[in-house]
């Protein structure tokens, strides 16, 4: 890290010392928060602003250069995180535009690993907002620099000055101006280079003095300077400010307007001269090892390092194949490069190495510490994986992000007969651009499940399928990801005897269950003595109990939060073979499950809904009526309420549309899964009859 500074001969602030010159003009961003905030446009704008586009693009007219997915532009909002480049000052600037819906959170986490900051775009007329809360909570958590711009400050009826209290009450007292609006948010002055200037509120001289106080108490020496001599000169407190950055004692921020740019080249300013390059932003959170034995690695922005480089992103395109997204995190990448992917044996050849620019591929000759490229075509890419040049790092990988789970369900099946492989494999392509989809195959019924955070997230994988891949499906009702478990011990057995001429099959279980807490999982328990069921056998019979446990005994759904405990068995020297202990396994769990209470587990989800105030009576007694219990109020901007409460997944079915009805349209909702609940004994009662009909069926 960085211990002194001098200015270079772009005027920005460089790190002295043996830092690669080229990594030390690379800076690497994440625009993440909520949707309609203006993250597209305000990116569009600083493209325009650094020369890379000589027009602005508009969401109307389909024409940005990071929205450039034809359902993106047709939806007119983000789905996918997507990646442009621009030159300016001698820097690099690579960024991420991030959808800001909360069911395409799985394209915005992710992007938090690739980038050295996360700016976090706030809408100026609608506040903070709940993915604004999640992504600076989440970007803390990676130990990322962090900034907030207030976007649209050119908006009629704004209160500025309560929104920057708000977001110091939410988000802490080190979150500090570093420009204010001016000429009623015609433009912006400079806070922290500047101390003189008209603003719309407070003064520059009082937000100079606010930053040069935070700065200088990470570091003893200026502390007594700026104590003796009243002010430090701001150009030298590079390496202060960026350890500032670091420890989170400092969130700048910024105001802007994306549509009439006001701020906008301010903010390049700050991306170009304050922000950290790769060398001085917090090392990501690498780990070398498995389980509870992998210990902390960190990575070297060292380009003559053995490489490593992290997929942080997959497109699967119907026509180009994949291509894997990743940020060099050590090492130099090249076209000529032979990379391991994870704990793979065989490496590859990267053949073609690109920066994208929205759609377009941009072919380069290489990639440093800090850069953002693809490689495309090489199967063997997915989600999270470390690409490394020398076997011995086959076991680093990073530590994982906290994904959301995916609660909503829908049965999907093909239109035409005989091709439910073809939609296997295409939704199977899809799921792996996304860390918040899942698909699933459910035997009993022959079912092909999606599961996702949201209808919107489901609709826009139907619209994907459709129109990219030209595949027409059906669907049926969406299932809720209901659980079962049991509240009470109990024993099994299960001799599988089968005679029918020639070798027989022979295998006895007897087991025992009891139940775990809520998220314990599934423990195995090997307690067999006397060679009653041979060792070789006993996977056999896990094998069959874990069958079980995916499968459901009473509704059809997986069991969870028990322990198996085999104690017991009998074995045959000629007939005994695997399938009879797979079989003996599961019916044995069977039985055991029917006598130890069975219950039914339904999701509970956390529900935050934001509407006009005047709807705060029918939405908290609608929510009363759906099983839902309400945990608190708080106010937003003017006129305007936030619920946030618990309720059962299965009652918000359409919620979306109750809502339209109470708030004339203007109320919004997100779900987050909190825990799992036993349903009320009606319901469960209409499960399992369902459960048993199908399989009559």
């Amino acid at each position: 890290m960085a211990s002194s500074s001098s200015q270079d001969s772009t005027g920005s602030l460089g790190s002295a010392g043996d830092l690669h010159p080229g990594i030390a003009t690379i800076r690497t961003i994440a625009l993440v928060g909520p949707a309609g905030a203006g993250k597209t446009t305000l990116l569009e704008a600083l493209l325009l602003q650094a020369g890379a586009i000589t027009q602005a693009g508009s969401i109307e007219r389909g024409s940005t250069v990071s929205d450039h997915d034809p359902l993106e532009r047709k939806m007119q909002h983000s789905l996918h995180a997507s990646l442009v480049h621009m030159n300016h000052g001698g820097i690099r600037i690579h960024a991420i535009d991030t959808p800001g819906a909360p069911d395409f959170i799985g394209q915005s986490l992710p992007a938090l690993e690739a980038a050295d900051t996360a700016i976090v775009v706030l809408d100026a007329q609608n506040g903070i907002e709940l993915m604004a809360s999640r992504m600076i909570e989440a970007a803390q958590q990676r130990g990322l620099c962090r900034a907030i711009v207030i976007n649209k400050i050119d908006a009629p009826e704004l209160d500025l000055p309560a929104l920057l209290g708000q977001i110091r009450e939410a988000f802490g007292r080190e979150c500090l101006p570093l420009n204010l609006p001016a000429g009623g948010g015609a433009r912006v002055v400079d806070c922290f280079f500047n101390n003189i200037g008209d603003t719309d509120f407070s003064s520059a001289a009082a937000a100079h003095q606010a930053l040069v106080e935070q700065v200088v108490e990470v570091d003893a020496a200026f502390v007594d300077r700026y104590l003796n001599e009243g002010d430090v000169d701001p150009r030298e407190l590079h390496a202060p400010l960026e350890q500032a950055l670091r420890e989170g004692h400092l969130i700048p921020v910024c105001f802007t307007s994306a549509k009439t740019g006001a701020g906008v080249v301010e903010l390049l300013d700050v991306i170009e001269r304050l922000l950290p390059n790769p060398a001085e932003g917090n090392p990501p959170q690498f780990l070398q090892g498995e389980g509870d034995a992998a210990e902390p690695l960190q990575a070297r922005p060292d380009p003559n390092a053995h490489v490593l480089a992290h997929v942080f992103k997959i497109i699967s395109d119907p026509y180009l194949g994949k291509m894997g997204i990743c940020r060099v995190h050590q090492g130099t990448l090249t076209k000529s490069s032979q990379l391991f992917v994870g704990h793979a044996r065989k490496c590859f050849r990267v053949g073609h190495l690109f920066m994208l620019q929205g759609g377009k591929h941009v072919e380069v000759e290489q990639a440093l510490p800090g850069d953002l490229c693809a490689i495309a075509k090489v199967e063997e890419l997915r989600y999270d994986a470390v690409l490394h040049d020398a076997q011995e790092d086959e076991h680093i990988h990073l530590k994982p992000l906290d994904f959301p789970v995916p609660v909503h369900g829908l049965a999907i099946s093909p239109a035409r007969r005989g091709d439910e492989q073809k939609l296997w494999e295409i939704v199977t392509r899809i799921v792996d651009e996304d860390p918040c989809l899942k698909i699933d195959h459910v035997a009993q019924t022959n079912e092909t499940l999606v599961y996702g955070l949201g209808e919107l997230h489901l609709r826009m994988l139907l619209e994907r399928l459709r129109d990219n891949y030209k595949f027409e499906v059906q669907t049926q009702p969406p299932r809720i990801a209901y659980r079962e478990t049991i509240s009470a011990p109990a024993e099994g057995h299960y001799r599988h005897k089968k005679q029918s001429g020639g070798a027989g099959q022979f295998g006895e279980v007897y087991l025992r269950i009891e139940p775990l807490e809520r998220g314990a999982g599934f423990e195995f328990v090997d307690a067999v003595k006397g060679g009653t069921i041979p060792g070789q056998f006993m996977p056999a019979v896990e094998k069959g109990v874990r069958s079980a446990l995916d499968s459901g005994v009473i509704a059809g759904y997986p069991l969870v939060d028990l322990r198996v405990t085999v104690f017991d068995g009998k074995h045959h020297s000629v007939d005994s073979k695997e399938i009879a202990f797979i079989t003996a396994g599961r019916r044995a769990l069977m039985a055991a499950v029917r006598e130890a209470r069975p219950l039914v587990l339904e999701p509970i989800v956390h529900v935050e809904i934001s509407a006009p105030d005047t709807a705060m009576g029918d939405i908290t007694g609608d929510l009363a009526s759906r099983r839902g219990q309400v945990n608190g109020t708080r106010s937003a901007v003017p006129g305007t309420m936030v619920v946030q409460g618990l309720a059962p997944l299965a009652e918000l079915a359409s919620y979306q549309t109750r809502l339209n009805a109470m708030t004339s349209g203007q109320g919004r909702y997100t779900l987050v899964l909190s825990h799992y609940e036993p349903v009320p004994p009606n319901t469960q009662t209409a499960l399992t009859s369902a459960h048993k009909v199908r399989e009559e069926e």
